[in-house]
């Protein structure tokens, strides 16, 4: 019995200590609860484990996770949420915590198996592994050595006189592996020698001179124990910051929460604070006002605060202020920017706003996020993507007048807990306007090449939604790039350089020019005797010109188009024509033009100038003009070929490619002289071979007039040579409307004896100069575009 009584003594007494264990296990834990509400986050952290460490289980097991989640140690956060994971009691918002730290630590993929093993996607989690996504602007991002400690230093501002002010906790720390939130928060009364949140000294804003020394910048607001987020506005030579006061109670009441406010101070010569004043929407015990942004452009102080009436968590607002400083009631910037998550840091440039967040979908714990901005409204976020942006907290953005970009964070590789980084540009932007010939964009079919000369690599290039050619260039570099389109010559630019550029983009506008495909550039004719298809020697000197500019223009070949008259047969004729043509390439074979430089066409007897056909009467002259070779020089003959601008036609515009017709008559020099007998207007049958050579180049170069202008010498009275010389004139005109040249391509003026070669009122002149005053001047011109080439003359009596 006595055996019994002691064994069911033992028994109670080990029941009592059970009880009172696991009473104090709750106690241990709603204590830590109490913490993690005043935002004790080490403390509660530090309660949690001791609790999970006498008796694991899945309640705590979360908390210690989402405690570590809190003061943003991710590594150990990863590992509790896959302890959490490991319970049967784990949620699928247990497993997307777990995918969101294995994205933040290189520990996706093991996550994204234990997750799959559930029954579960990261998909249906809103998880992915490409959260990462990369930003428009391409920074080079660097850590701000000369700021930097090995604790906590961030929210960078650039203050007057080269003065930096910075926010750091350095000077002494509990060792802890990272910080907690930037938010000096929640207590119920304050240690005066470290924050509940960090287990490290409170932060202070420090002050950089521009001499680099570092200094503390002391707080005037009294019981200052949190004093961080500093923003300068210039003009009023105001600093702005949040303040964490040290309460301890209100009216005998302890029981208190102490939430951060804004003040506002005059920055002294020496970068002191001179006197302090409230935001006068400050609540310290109801809730957080805190990261100031002054904007002075538009007189409004924007700020993060969760007073009541938000979208949950921390939202951003602003108030307008006036000369006195008056603020008005604050605005909520609304669901664009604020979520149910955090959003903080705010900061506007021109017409963009920028912000921090938890609640937008982001790269990892803190994105930097970017929205247009305007007076009446702030647009939607986007996410700035890598590199502002990485897997950890990324936060207080800043840019400065030259598009620097400052930033804080804490991901991999700084030298502190949190880091200040400075972004910028990797690379310089190019901004080329591709145009065709009437100016228009051309925004499609088209290749472009660009090289980095200096690194010997090939440039990315892309088109922008104006059909722009955009790409980025490395600073001090040079490059060439070369613009192809079928049809179109190649484009070549060798002189871009970024070397000693100290703008953001590099512009150009170029020109693809089409290439003039067979364009006839000189027109002649060669003859024959009858029956007979051998090179006559009044031919000769014609070739022997055109073969020199085929020697010297490699983009000129020659079109030989033969034929007969109508004595003989058909089939016989065109077999002579063939040998005709043939013919020409022998003879420039032998001046060193290679056969397939010469097109070759034969017409026989079908194409006759003139009434001479078959049987009917007609004069050797008449059929001579039949018997011939039309000799047409072409500019880029082959339509399959890609041509390079040739570099004796550098300076040509292509967009008006008669200045190529121009400039090769300017070597033949070769206008044909028609002379008329005296006191006539028939033209001479020697003479009708030269209008022969000029109604084959009208009708081969479509886009060319002909201005006819008639002389005569200064014999006879005024108005009979005025009428002599327009007769002569319309006898030329009419010979080259037979010819099948339309009359509007034609234009003829008659001037009579007013514009001498040779004043003969004033010398004695010989025959021969008045037969240079009995003379028909042509010119060829681009039909309807004013274009005007090089006068031609032809003599007349």
């Amino acid at each position: 019995m006595k055996k019994t009584l002691t064994i069911l003594g033992i028994a109670a007494l080990l029941s009592a200590g059970l009880v009172q264990g696991v009473q104090a296990q709750k106690s241990k834990v709603r204590y830590a609860d109490e913490q993690m509400g005043l935002m004790n986050y080490h403390h509660a952290l530090e309660i949690y484990r001791e609790a999970y460490a006498k008796k694991p289980n899945y309640e705590t097991s979360r908390k210690v996770a989402m405690a570590q989640d809190k003061i943003r140690d991710y590594d150990q956060a990863y590992t509790w949420w896959k302890t959490t994971v490991g319970y049967e009691e784990a949620s699928e918002e247990d497993y997307r915590q777990l995918l969101r730290t294995g994205l933040l630590t290189d520990n996706y993929g093991e996550a994204k198996s234990l997750t799959e093993a559930k029954g579960l996607s990261a998909e249906s989690l809103g998880v992915s592994g490409t959260n990462a996504r990369e930003g428009a602007r391409k920074l080079k991002i660097t850590g701000l050595e000369e700021l930097n400690s090995s604790e906590s230093d961030f929210g960078l501002e650039m203050g007057a006189d080269g003065n930096k002010f910075f926010v750091s906790d350095r000077g002494g720390s509990v060792s802890r592996k990272m910080p907690g939130i930037r938010i000096d928060g929640r207590n119920k009364f304050f240690s005066p020698e470290a924050s509940g949140q960090t287990d490290r000294g409170y932060f202070s804003v420090y002050r950089q001179d521009k001499g680099g020394e570092i200094s503390r910048v002391v707080s005037q607001v009294p019981g200052s124990l949190g004093f961080s987020d500093p923003s300068y506005g210039a003009k009023d030579n105001l600093l702005f910051y949040s303040v964490t006061r040290s309460i301890t109670k209100v009216k005998k009441n302890r029981n208190i929460t102490v939430q951060p406010e804004i003040y506002y101070s005059k920055v002294g010569p020496d970068g002191t604070l001179e006197g302090y004043t409230a935001f006068p929407f400050n609540d310290s015990l109801g809730y957080a006002v805190m990261h100031p942004f002054v904007d002075e452009e538009t007189r409004r102080l924007y700020f993060t605060s969760d007073m009541p009436g938000g979208l949950g968590g921390y939202d951003l607002y602003y108030s307008e202020y006036d000369e006195n400083m008056v603020f008005g009631t604050p605005v909520n910037l609304g669901p664009g920017v604020n979520t149910s998550g955090d959003e903080s840091h705010p900061f506007r440039k021109g017409n963009k706003f920028y912000f921090s967040s938890t609640g937008h979908p982001g790269m990892g714990g803190m994105d930097i996020f970017e929205a247009s901005y305007t007076a009446a409204s702030i647009g939607s976020a986007v996410n700035m993507g890598s590199p502002i942006n990485s897997a950890a907290d990324d936060f207080a953005y800043r840019e400065d007048k030259d598009k620097t970009v400052y930033l804080s964070s804490n991901r991999k590789g700084g030298k502190g807990l949190d880091d200040i980084y400075m972004g910028k540009e990797m690379y310089k932007q190019f901004l080329a306007r591709v145009l065709d010939c009437n100016g228009a964009v051309i925004t499609s079919s088209y290749l472009a090449t660009f090289r980095d000369k200096t690194q010997g690599i090939q440039v990315p290039t892309a088109r922008n939604g104006k059909g722009e050619l955009t790409a980025q260039l490395e600073p001090e570099s040079d490059f060439g790039i070369s613009i192809s389109k079928p049809g179109y010559f190649t484009l070549t630019d060798e002189n871009i350089s970024t070397k000693g550029f100290s703008g953001d983009t590099l512009k150009r506008e170029y020109v693809l020019r089409p290439i003039p495909y067979q364009l006839p550039v000189h027109v002649d004719i060669v003859y024959y005797d009858l029956d007979k298809f051998v090179i006559r020697r009044d031919a000769m000197p014609a070739l022997d010109k055109l073969a020199e500019l085929m020697q010297k223009y490699s983009f000129l070949d020659l079109l030989v188009a033969s034929h007969t008259d109508s004595r003989a047969s058909d089939e016989y004729n065109i077999r002579l024509s063939n040998n005709r043509a043939k013919a020409v390439t022998e003879y420039l074979g032998g001046k060193g033009i290679s056969a397939d430089r010469v097109r070759l066409e034969w017409f026989g007897e079908s194409q006759l100038v003139n009434d001479c056909g078959n049987g009917k009467p007609c004069s050797e002259p008449n059929h001579q003009l039949n018997r011939r070779s039309e000799l047409v020089l072409e500019a880029f003959p082959d339509p399959t070929k890609q041509y390079e601008i040739p570099q004796e036609l550098k300076d040509i515009d292509f967009c008006e490619p008669e200045e190529i017709f121009e400039k090769i008559q300017e070597e033949i020099n070769d206008i044909p002289t028609i002379y008329f007998d005296f006191d006539k207007a028939m033209l001479r049958s020697v003479h009708k071979q030269e209008l022969e050579r000029t109604a084959v180049m009208l009708k081969r170069m479509p886009n060319l007039m002909l201005y006819i202008e008639g002389h005569t010498d200064q014999r006879g009275n005024e108005e009979y040579n005025k009428k002599l010389s327009e007769r002569r004139a319309q006898a030329v005109k009419e010979y080259l409307k037979n010819r099948g040249i339309e009359d509007n391509r034609l234009e003829s003026q008659w001037f009579g004896k007013t514009r001498p070669i040779h004043d003969c009122n004033t010398v004695t002149c010989t025959p021969a100069m008045h037969q240079l005053n009995r003379r028909t001047e042509l010119r060829v011109g681009k039909t309807s575009y004013g274009y005007t080439g090089r006068q031609k003359k032809v003599d007349t009596m």
